[in-house]
């Protein structure tokens, strides 16, 4: 029950009246309901997504800030990277693995922002600072260090002159170092001693390494000159020998060191002349079918001069006259003799290198000689008694001559005129029957030869050439044909290439090449070929 508060008069002045609820009275209120929300005011359940979503995307907008604003601003990343650069370039760190070099840093803000000048004009200042390291370091004694500088600016594009000045003074630095005056010492005592080449504490190569480092050293320039003067003094007392070889020899060792030297035109004249000399001996010796002498003198003058052209030639020849030897040897059935005529062709074509001459079919023409000679023998082996021996040369030599009336020089194999003659040859090589016989053919060879070659039958015109070689065709003449037989095949080669027969036209070069290596347009048309046979 609510009471009244007390008057004045009963209190004797005014009192705080406290308010007092009543638990019981209050829990049995009811109190009133909100308000429903209207329908049209209810916000949609997708709404809330929205706006958690939204958090979501600032919360990684403020975690990600700086590498999407360099995405999206990327001028904002190449100026850091620039002021980075700036730094890095005042400290001195010019260029460092890990990238935090002063070249990284402006060459990837460069990437950035190709268009913009400020990276470049930073890669140019990094030169110049590596040009200035090079040059402190060169003063301060480390070379190793300035030649990095040195590189690094170099790749900077610094200029070229400038590059130069500071490499100059390195290398003179590097060349006070050195033992210059040691090297001179050896190298005189070397050229005293006669000790001009051949070694590396020899007198030139001593001189030579003193002018490397200190180009302008007097001694070192005089001593050479001396040194040069007593080589080509040994090259006149080897002329004066006949030994050309070695004259040559040293007088391409002082050419490659100095080869304005004064003494060394009339060497050479001189070489030249002698050489001269030399060539028409060997000419002579070759054709006189002096061999040996001819082998000699031409290797003499190719050791004195590796690019004489005439002394190759003539080499080539006399590997071909030896050949032509050994198969008129076989053709004796004096197999000795043609073997130790094969290893002298072979020999000369060594000092060559190459030779036009086909040294194995030569081989393979003296296995057949043998075949022969063992096919004339008397049964078992035993000897013919001298009428037995005549009757058969008779037979052989008739029955070549019927065969060379009928024109069947080469064929049938076994039959022909060539083998009959060859049965004869065996049976008495020195016969002068024989050797009539074999006179009367070569002619007949040569025109098998020429009309087998006008009628484009060129495997025929092959072997009537062969046989003209075997029956002692003239070295010059055989050259000449076995030459316009090789430019034929090369005729028909191109011919093949051009129709697409590509594995014709390679057995055509490979005719051409052994009868001449050196067939114009043979190299031009093995080259086309082999252009031809890669596959797309």
């Amino acid at each position: 029950m609510d009471r009244d508060p007390p008057s004045a008069a009963h209190g004797g002045g005014p009192r705080r009246v406290e308010p007092r609820i009543d638990g019981g009275r209050l829990a049995s209120m009811r109190l009133p309901r909100p308000a429903p929300v209207e329908a049209g005011n209810e916000r949609p359940a997708w709404w809330w997504w929205v706006v958690a979503a939204l958090g979501v995307a600032m919360l990684a907008l403020l975690v990600v800030r700086k590498p999407l604003a360099d995405r999206l601003w990327p001028e904002t990343r190449a100026q850091q990277l620039r002021l980075d650069a700036a730094q890095a370039l005042v400290e001195g760190r010019l260029t460092a693995p890990d990238g935090s070099g002063a070249r990284e840093l402006y060459e990837a803000a460069r990437a950035l922002e190709p268009d913009r000048l400020e990276a470049r004009e930073g890669l140019a200042r990094v030169g110049e600072a590596a040009l200035r390291q090079a040059d402190a370091a060169v003063d301060a004694g480390h070379p190793a260090e300035a030649w990095r500088a040195l590189e690094l600016a170099r790749q900077m594009h610094v200029p070229r002159a400038r590059l130069d000045q500071v490499e100059a003074r390195l290398r003179l630095r590097e060349m006070d170092a050195a033992d210059v005056d040691q090297w001179l010492v050896g190298a005189h005592s070397a050229r005293v001693a006669g000790q001009l080449v051949g070694t590396a504490d020899s007198a030139l190569p001593l001189y030579e390494r003193v002018l490397a480092v200190q180009p302008d050293r007097v001694e070192a320039l005089e001593g050479r000159e001396d040194a040069l003067s007593a080589l080509v003094r040994q090259a006149w007392m080897a002329m004066d020998e006949g030994a050309l070889a070695r004259a040559g020899r040293l007088l391409r060792l002082a050419r490659g060191y100095d080869a304005g030297h004064v003494d060394l035109p009339g060497a050479l004249a001189e070489l030249a002349r002698r050489g001269e000399q030399v060539q028409q001996d060997a000419a002579r010796a070759l054709a006189q079918r002096r061999l040996p002498q001819a082998q000699a003198l031409w290797s003499e003058l190719l050791a004195a001069d590796p690019a004489h052209a005439a002394a190759r030639r003539g080499l080539d020849e006399v590997a071909g006259a030896w050949a032509a030897r050994a198969r008129r040897e076989a053709a004796d059935f004096d197999f000795q003799a043609a073997e130790a005529a094969l290893r002298e062709a072979r020999a000369t074509a060594n000092v060559l290198g190459s030779s036009s001459v086909d040294l194995d079919k030569v081989e393979r023409d003296i296995a057949a000689a043998r075949q022969v000679s063992q096919r004339v023998q008397a049964p078992g082996g035993e000897r013919l008694s001298p009428s037995e021996r005549e009757r058969r040369l008779v037979d052989w030599l008739e029955r070549a001559e019927a065969a060379r009336a009928r024109g069947d020089l080469l064929t049938p194999p076994g039959d022909s005129a060539y083998d009959r003659l060859g049965a004869a040859r065996a049976l008495a090589p020195d016969d002068p029957r024989v050797r009539e016989a074999t006179a009367r053919m070569l002619p007949t060879a040569v025109a098998c030869f020429d009309d087998a070659l006008r009628g484009n039958q060129l495997v025929g015109a092959g072997r009537c050439l062969e046989a003209s070689a075997v029956l002692g065709m003239d070295g010059a003449a055989l050259a000449t044909a076995r030459a316009r037989l090789a430019q034929r095949w090369v005729a028909v080669g191109d011919e093949r290439l051009g129709a697409g027969e590509l594995e014709r036209a390679d057995a055509a070069i490979d005719a051409a090449r052994a009868l001449d290596p050196r067939a114009p347009g043979l190299d031009d048309l093995a080259r086309r070929l082999r252009a031809a046979s890669i596959e797309p």
